[in-house]
This record gives structure tokens, sequence and C-alpha cells, in this order.
């Protein structure tokens, strides 16, 4: 049975398209986590961490590994 080389051209195309999407997805992903892949299933300490982390950083993955919190720290309360 012969090929239909015609549907070739749709079917690469079509390919191309998905891969694009996956791709600049994770690029995106990546990008707003500082070159990190994403969490998954994240319970309720993990997201306090997250919220001390984002409060000493500035960013929700950043961390800092400085023995004293800067004076800002003591005034954005978790509390809201």
């Amino acid at each position: 049975m012969p090929v239909p080389w015609e549907a070739l051209v749709p079917f690469g195309l079509v390919t191309t398209m998905f891969a694009a999407a996956g791709t600049l997805l994770n690029v995106t992903k990546r990008a707003q986590n500082n070159g990190l892949p994403p969490r998954y299933n994240i319970d309720d300490w993990d997201q306090m961490m997250m919220d001390r982390d984002e409060r000493l950083t500035g960013h929700f993955r950043g961390q800092s590994t400085e023995p004293v919190a800067p004076k800002e720290f003591a005034t954005n309360s978790a509390w809201y």
C-alpha cells in the first residue's frame, strides 16, 4: 500500500507545534522558578516555608543562608 506523502506535511506541522508548545511551557515554568523545576505535592509545611522564604528573599524559591534576618523581616508579618 503506498504512503500518502501529502499527509506527512500536516503531520510534521502538528508534531512540531506540540513540541514547540511543550518546550515553551517548560521554559516559562522554569523562568518563574529561578531556573528550577516546578514543585508538586506541596503540603502545609512546604507552603509555610515558601512564604517565609518569600518574606526573607523576595522570591518564593529563594533561600537565605544569613544567620540574622534583615530588619524588614520584622515588619512584613505572615499574619494577614
